[in-house]
């Protein structure tokens, strides 16, 4: 069976309504959900929305999910993000339950799942080793192959970096299913549909009436949201910056090696 990959989401509800509209309309039973519903304006409508789907969805964490759940936890993981995300995340926090918590701290940041002609396709937020590392259409071979090491799966889809690419190195299909809440490049939101082969797919919503919610919602960051759905970043320039900043987390020493 196929099944539609959603990633990103961040709290993101009109978008992700959209996108499991058009999953409904293709016939689509399983829907994988590849981690950050959470750092959004509607964190709890989200989460809520798509545990309804019941068994027909399968989870992975994002790194936003992670600290959502640190800082619901108090713990001193929280107190290392910027002031900005702490104070969006504190605010989340209010507004989720010890169950919402329960569930995301459960969550695996990667898991193996059978797709209808692709085999075993291996889901991960950021990269197989991390929920956080970054990979992007410009991360060269060389870096992708490292990030790659030990992976059996020849499909692997991720995000957290929220620019949509297929790409193949050294014999493994990598594919970024994009962002459905958050994306950058053409306005709306993207997912992908795998099985039997893989389709990037791009869904409009009515992104006006979405800023508008977002900027009536409290969230501290509800103006950056907005802004994001009405005028998104290039997708050259989201990557560009993404790319950068993994190149320097390496040099730094705070990426694995």
């Amino acid at each position: 069976m196929p099944i539609a990959a959603l990633s990103d989401v961040h709290g993101n509800l009109p978008a992700l309504e959209a996108v499991l509209a058009e999953v409904e309309r293709l016939g689509v039973e399983r829907v994988l959900i590849g981690g950050d519903v959470a750092y959004g304006p509607f964190v709890r409508e989200t989460l809520d929305r798509l545990l309804a789907l019941g068994d027909r969805a399968v989870w992975i964490r994002g790194n936003a999910d992670r600290e959502l759940v640190e800082v619901f936890d108090g713990g001193t993981a929280g107190a290392s993000l910027p002031d900005d995300q702490r104070r969006a995340l504190a605010w989340e926090v209010g507004r989720i339950d010890r169950a919402h918590r329960d569930f995301l701290a459960a969550l695996p940041h990667r898991r193996r799942v059978e797709v209808e002609e692709l085999g075993p396709v291996l889901f991960c937020h950021g990269s197989p080793r991390s929920d956080e590392e970054i990979v992007t259409t410009l991360t060269s071979g060389e870096r992708l192959a490292r990030l790659l090491a030990g992976v059996e799966e020849r499909v692997v889809v991720c995000g957290h970096t929220h620019v949509p690419f297929d790409r193949v190195v050294g014999g493994v299909r990598v594919v970024n299913a994009g962002s459905v809440g958050m994306g950058y490049g053409p306005p709306g939101a993207s997912w992908a549909l795998l099985g039997p082969g893989v389709e990037l797919r791009h869904t409009d919503y009515d992104r006006e009436r979405a800023a508008a919610l977002f900027r009536r919602s409290g969230h501290p960051l509800s103006e950056t949201f907005a802004g994001n759905v009405e005028r998104p970043a290039s997708a050259q320039k989201a990557s560009t910056f993404f790319e950068e900043l993994a190149l320097r987390r390496e040099r730094d020493g705070a990426s694995p090696p």
